[in-house]
């Protein structure tokens, strides 16, 4: 089963522990090192903190937690208090303006290990979603495959980030 408006999209794919995962490029802002954060008090365990990127504070998610995989090992070559190895992916999402019940897009910060690949359209197969162990399908719009023959899942950006933007 291919996803007709995926099947054209660029994607972005990057390694979250050891899932291979995509964003589409229209919801990539820009791709930042892993930068260190200023914890929210009372935030729940996935977001990380905020980040001051050009002016604009922006929310932090952990991607490990996100996507429920186990914690990154700490590296013996990290000094104490500075940011962990791995990038920041600045994602645009879809948001709710309450005062007046329209669509607005927020950015938020999403941890990930390592930034792999940035394919178009025609660099890999999607399939359906049917039959992902270990990961929540409401989460995956579908399953890729690159040209070489590695898997990887591409998100529901607003699935997986949007609930966090209204906590």
């Amino acid at each position: 089963m291919n996803d007709g408006s995926l099947a054209t999209a660029r994607l972005l794919v990057f390694r979250v522990g050891t899932l291979a995962c995509a964003a589409e490029v229209d919801q990539v802002r820009e791709i930042l090192p892993r930068l260190p954060t200023t914890r929210i008090p009372g935030a729940p365990p996935v977001v990380a903190g905020l980040v001051n990127v050009r002016g604009t504070l922006v929310t932090v998610v952990e991607g490990w937690r996100a996507l429920g995989q186990a914690p990154p090992s700490a590296s013996p070559e990290t000094p104490v208090g500075s940011a962990a190895p791995g990038s920041t992916i600045i994602l645009e999402v879809a948001g709710r303006d309450a005062d007046n019940g329209g669509g607005t897009r927020k950015l938020i910060g999403f941890t990930v290990d390592e930034v792999i690949d940035l394919l178009a359209g025609g660099d890999s197969t999607l399939e359906g979603r049917e039959g992902l162990p270990g990961v929540d399908p409401t989460l995956v719009r579908a399953v890729g495959r690159r040209a070489r023959g590695d898997l990887f899942i591409v998100l529901d950006v607003a699935a997986l980030l949007g609930p966090i933007l209204t906590t």
